[in-house]
């Protein structure tokens, strides 16, 4: 027979099942007081005094009953920091809201104020501005013509202080700005259509405007000037043209007025013209500076342009004589007077009566001899008199 086999069997242990959580926790305070109790054992200390010895015995009860109440005081204690400290950070926080809203408040009433004060600001730079430009029309332009849409020009706004662009009223003062705007620009173009007309006048009587008319700001229209400063508007460019516009007009028109323009006498006719003739007395060739008109003695003379009396009194050859100064070297001789009327020094306008007709000099009957001079130079008077007139008259002047 085959030997038996025999077979060992090994047993084979099965792991313990894990156990759930909740049994983990329910077992480890069923543990707990147990441990507690360990750790406050019963204990005993002797005393030894005057021989004797004593025990006390300290039960674990004892003991955990005076750890509890370590443990309460030490609990009671961390609550109440824990209240004085979360009472102090909402005290921070509150503190530091309250701080925020009164710079909130703060920075609104200075928003305010800034806009308030910006719009006062606004409104004065308006104003100025307005009043500037309102005196020069009046003072130097009188009234302006009908505006022609077609040919007004393209206005920017003019630079001032504008409120926020928030502000209510921003939009209202962006407008009357623009108007203004326009209004300048008009008032630029008009200034430099005049100034031109005057000086074509002055051109077409053969004189330089330069020289008529020099500019301010040139070192000979600067001697005795002065007064106080009324700026024109800051450093704004449409303001600047329209002051060097004005500035040019006012120049012009000031040295065309000073252009002999308006008859010197009501004669009946020129007796003799200005350059070479017969002369009345030797019948020779001579150079007669000046225009002769023929009149009545005693019939009036009048100044032929604004200006100061220079002289009056006798020159030889020309009588009982009035020179009136225009200015720039331009000068008007007015002789062989009956009678003068006119002081040195006396300022005069065109049409002023100076004098008298006669024939006091070298003169063969009543007449008055007018001469226009530059720089002591006798030029003929008949383009002067004959052209200004209707330049003044185009402009509004009356002929004067």
């Amino acid at each position: 027979m085959p030997p038996a086999e025999i077979h060992t069997v090994r047993a084979t242990a099965t792991p313990p099942a894990p156990r759930a959580p909740w049994r983990r926790a329910t077992a480890w305070l069923t543990v707990l007081p147990a441990r507690v109790r360990g750790w406050f054992p019963d204990r005993e200390f002797f005393m030894r005094a005057q021989g004797q010895v004593r025990f006390i015995r300290v039960s674990g009860r004892v003991q955990m009953g005076v750890a509890g109440v370590v443990v309460l005081a030490l609990l009671l204690w961390l609550a109440a920091m824990a209240t004085m400290l979360t009472g102090q950070i909402l005290a921070a926080r509150h503190a530091a809201a309250l701080r925020q809203r009164e710079m909130a408040v703060s920075e609104a009433e200075r928003h305010i104020t800034a806009t308030r004060n910006g719009v006062a600001g606004t409104l004065q730079d308006l104003e100025r501005r307005q009043e500037m430009i309102e005196t020069l029309v009046k003072g130097q332009l009188g009234d302006l013509p009908a505006a022609d849409a077609s040919a007004a020009p393209e206005a920017k706004p003019l630079s001032f202080n504008m409120p926020p662009a928030g502000n209510p009223m921003a939009a209202g003062i962006d407008r009357l700005a623009m108007r203004q705007a326009a209004f300048v620009a008009r008032l630029t173009q008009y200034a430099d259509a005049r100034a031109m007309q005057a000086e074509t006048a002055i051109r077409r009587v053969g004189l330089n405007p330069a020289q008529v008319a020099p500019l301010r700001g040139t070192a000979a229209s600067r001697r005795a000037m002065g007064g106080p400063l009324i700026a024109l508007g800051g450093n704004d460019p449409a303001l600047a043209r329209l002051g060097q516009s004005m500035a040019r007009l006012t120049a012009l028109e000031q040295g065309l007025a000073r252009l002999p323009h308006a008859l010197p006498a009501s004669a009946d006719f020129i007796s003799s013209g200005f350059g070479y003739r017969a002369d009345p007395f030797t019948g020779g060739g001579a150079f007669h500076p000046g225009l002769d008109f023929k009149g009545p003695t005693g019939a009036p003379i009048f100044a032929a342009a604004q200006g100061v009396v220079s002289f009056a009194g006798v020159r030889s050859g020309y009588g009982n004589c009035v020179e009136v100064d225009h200015g720039h070297g331009l000068v008007t001789r007015y002789a062989h007077m009956s009678r003068i009327e006119a002081r040195p020094g006396e300022r005069v306008a065109p049409g002023v009566e100076i004098g008298r007709i006669g024939s006091t000099g070298r003169s063969t009957g009543p007449h008055l001899h007018f001469e226009v001079r530059i720089n002591d130079r006798p030029v003929d008077p008949r383009p002067f008199l004959e052209t200004l007139p209707d330049v003044f008259k185009e402009a509004g002047h009356g002929g004067h």
